[in-house]
């Protein structure tokens, strides 16, 4: 019984900080994103159009084309 709590909270313990550390790149993520929009007026489409492009570059260099 007791070793079973132990692992319930050692579980609950990663589980906490995983969910922790998720929300806090989340957040960093969304305030980065708010501030190129009002700033510059970048919008997540914009960097996601570049991301994608960024992606089919490396992968046309992997490729050799």
């Amino acid at each position: 019984m007791i070793a079973t709590l132990i692992v319930a909270w050692i579980v609950f313990i990663i589980l906490w900080k995983l969910v922790k550390a998720t929300l806090s790149s989340a957040l960093t993520i969304a305030a980065i994103l708010v501030l190129l929009n009002i700033s510059f007026g970048i919008t997540p489409q914009d960097i996601w159009h570049h991301v994608m492009q960024f992606a089919q570059t490396i992968s046309q260099i992997q490729s050799g084309k």
